[in-house]
């Protein structure tokens, strides 16, 4: 989605609101367990077993394709939701979070006593306009 920009694009794209970003708490995460991982991405489960959690993989494992949206990187690691799911969560910025727990049944931190959590907040709508401007919503 943000690949292969002109410098005008690239310059347009720095001026729209982050759509994703991560607490102080999940950096630390994602590099704990790239580095025990190796590269990894994120996929936001929309929900079955896991509820409705990012789930962290390694970035070869996890296919994606046509039905997902790229919302943008945290700490260089990829993030993504199915389209259908990034409809009710377009208005909103995801905030990447750490609190203690399980993580989900499949997601690398499961077994570090704590788990990856989404907070949000919506977007203003000057913020709301911009990303509509840029068609990222």
């Amino acid at each position: 989605m943000m690949e292969h920009l002109t410098d005008s694009e690239a310059e347009i794209e720095r001026a729209l609101p982050v759509q994703v970003l991560a607490t102080e708490q999940a950096v630390e995460l994602i590099r704990k367990l790239r580095a025990r991982y190796g590269e990894l991405m994120f996929h936001q489960s929309g929900g079955c077993c896991d509820g409705s959690s990012p789930m962290c993989y390694p970035r070869d494992e996890f296919l994606t394709g046509d039905s997902d949206v790229q919302l943008g990187s945290v700490d260089d690691v990829p993030f993504f939701m199915s389209k259908s799911q990034f409809e009710y969560w377009k208005h909103t910025q995801l905030i990447l979070d750490v609190v203690p727990g399980r993580g989900g049944m499949f997601s690398l931190e499961n077994s570090e006593g704590v788990r990856f959590l989404i907070r949000s907040r919506v977007f203003t709508d000057s913020e709301i306009r911009a990303l509509r401007a840029a068609g990222r919503i």
